[in-house]
């Protein structure tokens, strides 16, 4: 193993694997079998919170799955992609990652208040520009606010995360294809589904959601592999979205000898 330092830049951008697991007991996340509660309303939590902070972040994420008591997530983080957004563009993303006091007031007027509060200071806005070009930032509003809300809900107090996170950097195309079927396909190997349609919380479902909703089918063929959320990416290894579907597909279904 390598220190994070040595695996995720802050100036390059780079494709990474990373997870988080939770600490107590198992299944904090999930159905709990010793005391009967069912915790499965938290796995929406996580899936709603990457897709979320997608949208705020310079990340492209490409594959994602909630599992009973850890997650997967598949991105790529691009630094240099702050530089052209305005300071306007980056108090408004800073305040939908870590809206404060307009979580419990959300009014246009408080957000105006904070956003010129950011504005006024530009050393600030340097920061946070290059916080939301940060994986360790992303991941901090991911988790933070998830343990939270766990603990607050428990009633009780200490870490729901057993770490940071756990980071595997992926060099080439090929591992990024690799990981994401991998992720994919985490709830099959757990036996938590036995169709992709069924693989809850992933964005194997999400893609196929997407795909049956076009209207026009014959585009099925041509529409590149590109992210489920984040910044706009050009096609991954020129694949398509439907021989991605496939590849995983085919993967689940292959049996080895030395595993159930």
């Amino acid at each position: 193993t390598y220190p994070r330092s040595h695996l995720v830049s802050d100036e390059e951008p780079g494709f990474y694997h990373v997870v988080s697991r939770c600490v107590r007991r198992a299944f904090l996340c999930g159905a709990d079998r010793f005391t009967g509660r069912c915790f499965e309303h938290r796995r929406k939590w996580i899936e709603d919170r990457i897709v979320d902070l997608a949208e705020a972040f310079a990340v492209s994420v490409y594959s994602y799955a909630v599992m009973s008591n850890h997650f997967h997530v598949v991105l790529h983080v691009d630094p240099s992609a702050v530089d052209s957004w305005t300071d306007d563009e980056v108090a408004r993303r800073w305040l939908a990652a870590f809206p404060g006091p307009l979580k419990r007031n959300p009014t246009e007027e408080l957000a105006q208040r904070l956003r010129m509060a950011i504005l006024s200071d530009p050393e600030r806005v340097q920061e946070l520009r290059k916080r939301l070009g940060s994986l360790s930032w992303f991941m901090k509003a991911l988790n933070e606010p998830i343990a939270r809300m766990a603990n607050l809900e428990d009633g009780c107090t200490g870490k729901f995360w057993e770490g940071r996170f756990k980071c595997q950097v992926l060099l080439e195309s090929q591992a990024v294809l690799s990981a994401m079927a991998y992720v994919d396909l985490n709830p099959a190997r757990a036996h938590m589904a036995e169709t992709l349609e069924g693989s809850d919380h992933t964005s194997i479902k999400s893609r196929l959601e997407s795909r049956d909703s076009l209207t026009n089918r014959s585009t099925l063929t041509t529409k590149p592999l590109k992210p489920v959320a984040g910044l706009e990416a050009e096609g991954l290894l020129d694949m398509t979205e439907t021989s991605y579907i496939e590849l995983v597909r085919w993967t689940g279904e292959q049996h080895h000898p030395f595993k159930r």
